[in-house]
């Protein structure tokens, strides 16, 4: 499935992504790719496949174990495009909603 420029263009504004005029193309076939390959996935024959069969159902994947590697505060901040105090300032998701 191909996807065109105007549908990246569009997606990217949803997304709220800046995309640079000139990757917009790169971007278009890449994920032209990507929904290849998923339609390739669509025919494989899975009869009789339990979607269990690949992943315990119970239980976690992994064991969560501390490394003791830890971000100060400060470090994180000082990255981030904009702070007040100790906490990221960032961009409204819905705007103009009145309570």
């Amino acid at each position: 499935m191909a996807i065109e420029r105007d549908e990246v263009e569009r997606v990217a504004e949803l997304a709220r992504l800046e995309i640079p005029a000139d990757r917009v193309e790169r971007m278009a076939r890449e994920l032209s790719a990507v929904l290849d390959f998923a339609t390739t996935l669509n025919r494989l024959d899975l009869e009789g496949c339990e979607p269990t069969v690949f992943a315990p159902a119970e239980g976690a994947l992994r064991q969560d174990e501390p490394n003791g590697r830890r971000l100060a505060t400060e470090d994180a901040l000082e990255a981030a495009p904009e702070a007040e105090g100790a906490f990221f300032i960032v961009p409204p998701i819905v705007e103009n909603v009145n309570p």
